[in-house]
């Protein structure tokens, strides 16, 4: 096992709240913050104190938290120009938040610090001595952050060192180097990162930006030339094109430069970028490596005949290893192999079905998707096909008819939803409004069965994606239409298509609500196996 000492900096908190799109309460913050103290990160940055109400609540309800693994670290700019550092709100406000270490971000870049701040070059160096010096005085710890370090060093390399060195007489305990525009390549970044070794006595951080693609890149060099810290977010989460993705960087340092991370549990990082990205209420990137849904999915016939006789013919890792999971996918591009090995991850034995069977699912499902259908992000559609064709499967609920009603009121839209239902021997005919037909009827058809079927209440519609098939066609063009349910334990997609998108939604709702109950009653699924 390889020793080298590398400590993980989380800014998703802050930096990741940059993000178009983030938005985190208080008590996110808090839930996020808990999760990667789990996860074993080493520091996580809260926030700025001073830039705004929600970050000053954050850091005092978090000192309420005890935390095992994690220290929080606050961030704050360099005092401002012509106050001292004891008179600035934002500088007093780290002393309060309760901290043990900043961050401190000053110019590396004499361009910002002329053309931006503007004030002289020695200006900006006494700013960043007095800062970093009031807080060490007063017991804290300080990482410099050298913002625009590495296009400072391109413009101006000797005022880009004059400020890590300034900071680090001063008492900051590391530099870390920022590529803040994302723009530089390995190979400079790796020349770079040789010079300031060679010309600063002092420990290096990294902390790169996504805008060329490379902030992952960018920091695995960095690793390989010593520097001890790596910051970055979840998911890469960050302004513009994000920062340095820490699911992609740590799984990195663990499986391909054997790097003992004790405090972290690596088998966790998938759970922790979905957790991370449902709080903050943005879709996963299903290709995200290690951690996206795709990431050890497999569609190709020749694909997955070699992956069931040995799994690293075209994985990389174990996707357990960081809580990820093996997937086969059915299509009109699978053979036999793919719907095998689908079949028993579904949950049913092979035994169950004879080469005939096996032949005849596979020529259905490419007629389905000949005609539209996709079941390789529809797995529980493609389970109720099964049970519909080869097993005695009969729904809890039978739909007689349903209608749809629109009514406009100026810029208003009101839709009500009817639906009537056969349960057992009893019709049940139930109305319901709601924003949009699918809404409505997603009401209606719930209000009718929640009464014979309480656990209906548990399960909720989470997304619901339509795409258009044959856009040539324009209104009368067939549209898939894909829904994901979600209970408190699981999600499940299912699939409609139609040349009617209220339909081919219809299709897809029903599903979802016949696998939620098929899923969640035992006794169901003991007679349709037996």
């Amino acid at each position: 096992m390889n020793t080298s000492k590398v400590k993980i900096f989380d800014t998703t908190l802050r930096d990741g709240t940059q993000g178009e799109g983030v938005s985190l309460t208080v008590k996110d913050k808090l839930k996020i913050a808990q999760k990667l103290d789990e996860y074993g990160i080493d520091y996580i940055e809260g926030g700025w104190p001073g830039s705004n109400p929600k970050d000053e609540e954050f850091f005092q309800e978090i000192k309420k938290i005890s935390l095992k693994n994690s220290e929080i670290v606050a961030f704050s700019s360099t005092k401002r120009h012509g106050i001292k550092a004891q008179d600035d709100p934002n500088i007093v406000k780290l002393l309060y938040s309760g901290v043990k270490t900043v961050t401190i971000f000053a110019k590396s870049w004499d361009f910002h610090v002329t053309d931006a701040l503007g004030i002289s070059l020695d200006d900006n160096l006494k700013l960043i001595a007095d800062t970093v010096s009031f807080l060490k005085k007063h017991g804290i710890e300080v990482f410099f952050d050298g913002e625009h370090f590495f296009d400072g060093f391109n413009h101006n390399p000797n005022y880009a060192l004059k400020t890590l060195e300034v900071a680090r007489d001063s008492g900051a305990s590391i530099a870390i180097l920022c590529d803040t525009n994302g723009g530089q390549t390995t190979k400079r970044m790796r020349e770079i990162i040789k010079v300031v070794k060679e010309k600063l006595n002092m420990p290096l951080g990294i902390h790169a930006h996504n805008d060329s693609g490379l902030a992952v890149a960018n920091s695995i060099i960095a690793f390989e030339e010593g520097i001890e810290q790596i910051q970055g977010t979840v998911g890469g989460l960050g302004e513009r094109c994000g920062n340095a993705d820490l699911c992609t960087i740590i799984p990195i340092l663990k499986f391909k430069y054997d790097i003992d991370l004790p405090k972290i549990n690596l088998e966790k990082t998938t759970h922790l970028y979905n957790y991370v990205m449902e709080v903050a209420n943005i879709t996963p990137d299903n290709r995200k490596p290690f951690v996206g849904r795709s990431a050890f999915t497999h569609k190709g016939g020749i694909h997955v005949s070699a992956i069931l006789k040995n799994p690293l013919t075209y994985e990389h890792i174990a996707p357990e290893l960081v809580g990820n999971e093996r997937r086969i996918l059915v299509s009109e591009l699978a053979g036999k192999s793919n719907l095998k090995s689908k079949i028993e991850e579904l949950g049913f034995s092979l035994s169950s079905f004879s080469d005939d069977q096996i032949k005849k699912l596979t020529l259905k499902i490419k007629e389905y998707e000949h005609d539209g259908y996709q079941f390789e992000g529809a797995d529980a559609s493609l389970k109720l096909l099964l049970l519909r064709e080869f097993f005695d499967y009969n729904p809890d609920f039978q739909i007689e008819n349903f209608n749809i009603l629109s009514y406009n009121f100026g810029e208003g839209t009101t839709t009500d939803a009817a639906v009537k239902v056969r349960i057992n021997d009893e019709m049940v005919h139930t109305v319901a409004s709601g924003d949009g037909p699918v809404n409505a009827l997603d009401k209606a058809l719930r209000k009718a069965l929640e009464n014979h079927f309480p656990i209906l209440r548990n399960m909720k519609l989470i997304d619901y994606k339509v795409r258009v098939l044959d856009s040539a066609s324009g209104t009368a063009a067939k549209v898939r239409v894909l829904i994901e349910t979600s209970d408190t334990e699981k999600s499940w997609t299912t699939v409609g298509v139609s040349t009617n998108i209220i339909q081919a939604s219809w299709k897809a709702l029903i599903d979802s609500i016949e696998y939620g109950l098929y899923a969640n009653l035992p006794s169901k699924i003991e007679n349709i196996y037996n």
